[in-house]
């Protein structure tokens, strides 16, 4: 980061109030967190990779969700119908 950018957030933070720094601390807290797993899994599978164990790492992709939509059903719940069939 650039000491322009740096010093430019050091002065904005002068004039924030009590409730709005502890927001800020607390967002910084969270990236930080975040940041550190994902640096140490990087670290993990980088290992892996070099000890030999795995030939290559795969990704989840969570771009396969697909939001489920409900369908209208005509006569009795399903959950009933259940019910009675396992009797």
């Amino acid at each position: 980061m650039s000491e322009v950018i740096l010093k430019q957030i050091f002065n904005q933070l002068e004039v924030l109030e009590i409730f709005e720094l502890h927001q800020l601390d607390s967002a910084i807290q969270k990236y930080l967190a975040q940041k550190q797993a994902t640096t140490q899994q990087a670290k993990f599978h980088q290992a892996l990779l070099t000890s030999g164990l795995v030939k290559q790492i795969n990704h989840r992709s969570y771009n396969q969700l697909t939001e489920r939509q409900l369908i209208q059903v005509q006569g009795k719940p399903v959950s009933e119908t259940i019910i009675e069939e396992r009797r």
